[in-house]
């Protein structure tokens, strides 16, 4: 089946979370992604989160490697053995673009570094997604998601206030950095098409971090202010909270003036449209005396009720789900974010990519692979011959290598 990157093949050597989420966009868009396992182990977040009575009910993989593993190929290679590495670079002059999440220097420690590669694929493209850089006073450490939300300051603003810091649900900077680092691969392939030239793509945690924080660190370098834990409230804007409702909890947002009037309109207009709470500077001022009086609304509600009457007067409005309830919410489905697949005889949902192209085919071609299932396919359509494939056998370079170093440790963000 085409698709907008028939044609592409990547060699992933990433895994667990933000590089897997990368190369899952690259491959629901078409592109052939090889996913480069370590023999008899594979991808950790094939066993992330779950006990084996799960996994034994689960098709053997974790909920997370089916969330991020779609429309790949398994290959099972032991960059630990000469034969492996040698293995690995044979394979780069059939691809387009290799991704990795090792730490600082295990590429070339592997010699599988940008001239290596080069040197087998003059246009091929790197691409690199570390802790915190390639360079600087912190290159050097491993990190992972709650590392750099530690790091950023993002946890200093999470949660309560004069309460200790509090970690985001989910893991908010891996998968920001994975759209990141989606963008720039394919801004690299532009720009392999116009001048025929590949290049190193790299991106971070740091980077990611700092890009959802951008508009705190802009105002602490602009005015030197430190934000402070607000709960679900925001410093922007009065109302932009969660409020407690007669069998829930429902979010308030009215940023502008003429939004506040309609919200107090639609609730309450003799308790809320008072000339003190007019503007926005007004109602910042007065924040806890506008909170009380809205708290006060809506816990003679039910969450539903609000919702239709905000909903109505077009004030953004949005009731607190559990997962399940969010997950099996029709709207979800109704824009196309819920993809359908079978694994092993089972029946599968999984979250589509946060985006639809309307001229190209969604639905996913491959269920998440089983580790090593397709070696020998992808080794054929690489033209290794039957002779070099079992040559490479025979030193380990698919496991049982007799002359190894250890890759474990290698990786930036477990």
């Amino acid at each position: 089946m085409w698709n907008v990157l028939s044609g592409v093949r990547i060699l992933d050597l990433s895994r667990v979370f933000a590089g897997p989420a990368a190369t899952q966009v690259l491959g629901d868009l078409g592109a052939d992604v090889i996913k480069v396992e370590e023999p008899g182990r594979g991808d950790e977040a094939r066993y992330f989160g779950v006990t084996k009575e799960m996994l034994d009910s689960h098709a053997g993989v974790s909920p997370s490697f089916v969330a991020l593993n779609r429309n790949k190929r398994s290959i099972a290679i032991d960059l630990g053995s000469p034969a492996g590495r040698r293995a690995i670079l044979r394979m780069v002059k059939g691809c387009d673009i290799v991704v990795h999440n090792f730490r600082q220097g295990a590429m070339k420690k592997f010699g599988l570094a940008y001239d290596d590669l080069r040197a087998v694929r003059a246009d091929i493209i790197l691409c690199e997604f570390s802790s915190y850089g390639e360079e600087g006073p912190l290159a050097h450490i491993g990190a992972n998601d709650l590392a750099l939300q530690a790091h950023s300051g993002l946890m200093s603003i999470t949660g309560e206030a004069d309460r200790p810091p509090v970690r985001c649900g989910t893991s908010i900077i891996d998968l920001h950095g994975s759209l990141a680092l989606v963008i720039a691969m394919m801004a690299a392939l532009i720009h392999r098409m116009q001048t025929g030239e590949g290049q190193i793509v790299d991106t971070s945690l740091l980077r990611s971090s700092a890009h959802l924080m951008n508009y705190f660190y802009g105002e602490y370098w602009a005015k030197g202010v430190i934000r402070k834990p607000m709960g679900t409230a925001n410093h922007l804007s009065v109302p932009n909270q969660v409020f407690p409702t007669a069998d829930g909890s429902v979010v308030i947002i009215a940023p502008s003036d003429e939004m506040w009037r309609r919200c107090a309109a639609a609730l309450d207009a003799e308790l809320l449209d008072r000339d003190e709470w007019r503007t926005i500077l007004d109602r910042q001022r007065h924040r806890a005396e506008v909170i009380e009086a809205v708290t006060a609304v809506t816990l003679g509600m039910s969450s539903d009720e609000i919702m239709e009457r905000l909903g109505n007067a077009k004030v953004n409005v949005a009731k607190v789900n559990n997962i399940g309830q969010a997950a099996d919410h029709p709207q979800l489905a109704a824009v196309g974010g819920v993809l359908e697949f079978d694994l092993d005889g089972r029946n599968v949902k999984a979250v589509a990519s946060p985006f639809a192209l309307h001229g190209v085919p969604a639905q996913p071609d491959r269920a998440p692979p089983k580790l090593a299932e397709h070696t020998d396919e992808i080794l054929r359509e690489l033209e290794f011959s039957a002779s070099e494939v079992q040559a490479l056998r025979d030193e380990g370079a698919f496991g049982k290598a007799s002359v190894r170093e250890s890759s474990r440790g290698a990786f930036a963000n477990p």
